[in-house]
């Protein structure tokens, strides 16, 4: 198992831990964690540009991808000077083209399923064919040509 550093905190990756979408940190932690106040969180949540999960009374739960997302914002907006509307719709996009590729991905294999089975099919169809034919010299070949009528006799 291999370890994951977050901050001045390291996170466990790989075998039996929680996925990168459980939605395990509460804000303080969360806002630590990605070197925020947790208002700011708050405000990013209202804009829609990280939505942490829900608790059953409503208390937000990051995971370890939202936080990532929050490092990604704050770059974006502080190192880049972009504002939060371009933040949003830069993380729309990624998130629509990380869509694409995943279609993509699934429309190759199943376009290669189907060129394996035209494989499939074609060949059966040629086993089906007769081996019964006498094969003929081109040589040999006879060529009809009528003869003009005979006139009188």
């Amino acid at each position: 198992m291999t370890e994951r550093t977050m901050g001045d905190f390291a996170f466990p990756s790989g075998g039996g831990g929680a996925s990168d979408d459980a939605p395990v940190y509460v804000i303080s932690v969360a806002a630590t964690l990605a070197g925020m106040h947790p208002q700011t969180l708050r405000q990013y949540d209202r804009l829609g540009l990280v939505s942490p999960g829900r608790t059953p009374g409503r208390g937000r739960r990051y995971s370890a991808r939202d936080i990532e997302m929050l490092r990604q914002v704050q770059r974006l907006s502080q190192d880049e000077g972009i504002n939060l509307a371009g933040v949003k719709r830069i993380l729309e996009l990624e998130s629509h083209v990380d869509a694409l590729r995943s279609r993509l991905s699934e429309l190759v294999a199943e376009l290669e399923a189907t060129r394996a089975e035209i494989v499939r099919r074609e060949a059966q169809v040629h086993q089906s064919y007769r081996r019964d034919l006498v094969p003929v010299d081109p040589g040999a070949m006879v060529v009809w040509r009528p003869q003009p009528p005979t006139t009188g006799r």
